[in-house]
């Protein structure tokens, strides 16, 4: 890639870095790239709902809080996993359970804030925030996924993140369940 951030590369640039013989971007990488399309398709969504819709804009503007929020974690997964391999130290393993959390966090906000979209904004775009919502809930998964691997037997992070997969899993359902009826 033409740049040391995954957020500067062009897209073909990303795609083509992922299937490549090194080991960032990885799946945290990839997750809070797809964390962060979810939440700019929550605040697109929101966008159109109608004027009227008293929390629009509280709504656009924590969609975006949110994405400003997940795109660090792109490069900064990377380089926690990058530090690890390079110094198996127990500091450096910190961050490889760290900033998954993180991910699982915020994309389990991102669901459910895409859900309120796809149920309470407008019809003709509810499709693109549950789209969001599904996006987010994969995200919130591979972060649950990547702190039980990287994390120590007893750290409250596995059960903490898993339960964000979960809401946000719940929240897809929920998004998806007005195109569906």
């Amino acid at each position: 890639m033409g740049s040391s951030s995954f957020l500067d590369a062009r897209v073909k640039e990303f795609l083509d870095a992922v299937p490549a013989r090194t080991p960032a971007p990885g799946g945290g990488s990839v997750a809070a790239v797809v964390a962060s399309l979810a939440a700019g398709l929550t605040a697109m969504a929101a966008r159109f709902a109608p004027e009227e819709w008293e929390r629009r804009a509280e709504v656009v503007g924590r969609a975006e809080e949110l994405r400003a929020r997940v795109e660090p974690l792109a490069d900064g997964d990377a380089e926690a996993y990058g530090a690890f391999m390079a110094d198996r130290s127990e500091e450096n393993l910190e961050p490889t359970i760290a900033i998954p959390f993180e991910l699982a966090e915020i994309a389990a906000d991102v669901a459910e804030l895409a859900a309120l979209v796809a149920t309470e904004g407008n019809p003709n775009v509810s499709g693109d925030a549950a789209a969001g919502a599904d996006l987010a809930a994969a995200a919130a998964s591979i972060g649950a996924r990547l702190v039980a691997i990287n994390a120590g037997p007893g750290d409250e992070r596995v059960e903490q993140s898993r339960a964000c997969a979960e809401r946000a899993a719940r929240a897809a359902r929920q998004a998806s369940a007005r195109d569906m009826s």
